[in-house]
């Protein structure tokens, strides 16, 4: 793919009617139950309803109290209850409580459940086991898609990532088809469709099956994206485990974005309360920065704040005429830039000394030398004293975790003392932590004698070949974790220059981490994206496993028009805002624009908690 160099960029389609179609939704299944009604709602389900409609919309639809789902007794005295839920288990099970408290009393209410996004058939069985499958109803609020910005579309389910990656449970599959296949019939139809990773090759199959079904949903419709690549979260571990280093990242990582917004407290705000600020494209300040190495970031906002200066200034020498154009076009917006620049100069106060306080250099120090393999020892005893210090206990284990993948496991007698330290540190509960680690093939102990291929053609042999495929699916999910070091060279992750990177003008994707690697997960996107296939990238599908695909809308493809160079990047298991600033570089370079659809917005953090068991 010859770079077209700093092309103008095509423009996005506008994810608004996704709002649009859920909030008309939801206000036609409350609706479905008149009256005044009470709102019980589902704590991870707040947010995304914050973003789609706010109390006054609930209200106008008759919606008379608002309760979060929690593990209280509900003390509604309304006689139509309607529950908001994820269709889980526990969820299930409280609205049953709910139920069958007030049948214990005698008394008769009406109560209808919406699942978010969808009903599972085991919310059924739980409604058919707690004996109140005939007192409720229930229906779906169809919300898959949540646009966090211009580029950014989240499903929120966090959950996501354990469900399938760690428990094998393949209950989400389908949703993420038909929020593609949503998309498809809104912006498509989609010229070429590239995917690596079981869970995407699963996930491009219902989706075809979804569309064939309903075949003509697109038809007619003006194509506004072009091509689609899906990829799986367990691809590239590495880089959801480094710290991120570019703004948005840093912010996540230090204050967690939730939803698009962030609770900013007085450590920030210099006052006694905190900010909930929306993070987003339309935040002028924020949006020159969000994507800027965390070095560069001061320089900007001092120069953004003489500026501001200046143009406040301007006032000095106005007279009546020109002061009243001023203060009725110009002054609002300055003094909403300067709320804005104010923040996010607290914000980098902020971050600056809470990474400080716990050696980020340092720490950056030792995950470029793991990436890099050097000082290996050296690396090992920062960790030990990491863990010794109890700074954190999902800090540790995220450099446990980049030690294994980028070592290809740990030798025996680094992982017995390591494991040892850290339960000493942490606590035994933490079994059951490593355990989860192990299924993942994050945090892995060498095989002495031979390799895991070795021993799987063994197994393979006294085994039917069904049953051999199984089991070559399990020893090759943890096999694969192992090729970091291959894969990084095959690639050119670590890039070779001359001198210091310079992280005020950019030379590739890798400024996203200091200019020490350039993320996996990107390469392989960029790397497809040159060759419009696979050819070319066999070693690299060897070691990651395989399952990639390629499939061609043939009417579309040769089509020259803007859409083509709008790709919709699909992350499965979550996406991390280091990913998503280098595919916005990568886009600028090359003339595309990336669009971003994820599970949701992850970072180490995030992914290593899914993994942590606290239960003794």
């Amino acid at each position: 793919m010859a770079s077209p160099g700093h092309r103008d960029a095509p423009e996005l389609p506008d994810f608004g009617l996704l709002k649009r179609l859920a909030r008309d939704q939801l206000v036609y299944l409350l609706e479905q139950l008149p009256g005044k009604k009470d709102l019980f709602i589902e704590a991870d389900l707040m947010s995304p309803l914050d973003r789609i409609a706010n109390v006054s919309l609930l209200k106008q639809h008759e919606v008379d109290k608002l309760y979060r789902v929690e593990n209280k007794p509900a003390h509604s005295s309304s006689d139509q209850l309607c529950f908001l839920i994820r269709p889980r288990i526990r969820s299930v099970k409280y609205v049953a409580d709910v139920v069958n408290a007030d049948k214990a009393t005698g008394r008769t209410r009406k109560y209808k459940i919406i699942f978010s996004p969808q009903k599972f058939y085991t919310c059924e069985m739980v409604l058919e086991e707690e004996g109140i499958y005939g007192d409720v109803t229930w229906d779906e609020w169809s919300f898959y898609l949540l646009p966090l910005d211009d580029d950014i579309i989240s499903m929120e389910l966090p959950e996501f990532f354990r469900d399938y990656f760690l428990e094998g449970n393949q209950c989400w599959i389908s949703t993420v088809a038909k929020a593609l296949h949503l998309l498809n019939s809104l912006f498509g139809p989609f010229t070429r469709t590239y995917g690596i990773g079981r869970c995407s090759k699963m996930v491009h199959e219902i989706w075809r099956e979804v569309t064939e079904e309903s075949e003509g949903d697109s038809l007619g419709r003006k194509p506004e994206i072009g091509q689609v690549f899906l990829l799986d979260r367990d691809v590239d571990y590495i880089t959801a485990l480094c710290s991120q280093v570019v703004y948005e990242g840093l912010v996540d990582d230090t204050f967690r974005i939730k939803c698009g917004s962030v609770d900013f407290g007085p450590d920030v705000t210099s006052s006694d309360r905190s900010i909930k600020v929306l993070l987003n494209a339309q935040d002028k300040v924020f949006g020159k920065i969000r994507n800027e190495h965390f070095s560069n970031v001061f320089g900007f906002l001092s120069q953004k704040a003489r500026n501001l200066q200046a143009q406040y200034d301007r006032r000095r020498g106005m007279d009546i005429k020109q002061m009243k154009t001023f203060v009725s076009q110009e002054l609002k917006g300055l003094k909403q830039e300067h709320r804005l620049l104010s923040l996010h100069i607290g914000a980098c106060e902020s971050i600056m000394k809470k990474k400080t306080k716990q050696d980020f250099q340092e720490l950056l120090k030792t995950e470029h030398a793991l990436l890099e393999g050097f000082d290996v020892r050296e690396s090992i005893g920062f960790i030990e004293e990491h863990i010794n210090r109890q700074v954190s206990p999902t800090e540790s284990l995220r450099l446990l975790c980049l030690l294994s993948i980028t070592e290809n496991g740990l030798a025996p007698k680094d992982y017995r003392s390591l494991k040892t330290q850290y339960l000493q540190s942490y606590g035994p509960e933490h079994l059951l932590t490593f355990h989860n680690l192990k299924r993942l093939g994050l945090l892995m102990e060498q095989v002495p004698g031979e390799t895991l291929t070795a021993v799987e053609n063994k197994v393979s042999k006294l085994v039917t070949d069904r049953a051999a495929g199984k089991l070559s699916d399990a020893f090759s999910s943890l096999a694969r974790k192992s090729n970091f070091r291959a894969l990084s060279k095959k690639l050119g992750l670590i890039p070779r220059v001359a001198g210091e990177y310079d992280l005020k003008v950019p030379r590739d994707m890798a400024y996203v981490f200091s200019g020490a690697y350039i993320p996996l997960s990107c390469k392989i996107v960029e790397q497809v994206l040159e060759r419009r296939s696979w050819l070319g990238l066999e070693e690299v599908i060897r070691l990651l496993s395989g399952n990639e695909f390629i499939a061609t809308d043939t009417a579309t493809e040769d089509n020259p028009r803007d859409f083509q160079r709008i790709i919709l990047a699909v992350f499965l298991g979550g996406c991390t805002f280091s990913e998503i600033s280098a595919l916005r570089f990568l886009g600028k370079e090359r003339g595309f624009r990336f669009i971003f659809l994820t599970t949701a917005i992850t970072n180490s953090a995030r992914l290593l908690e899914s993994m942590i068991e606290t239960r003794a």
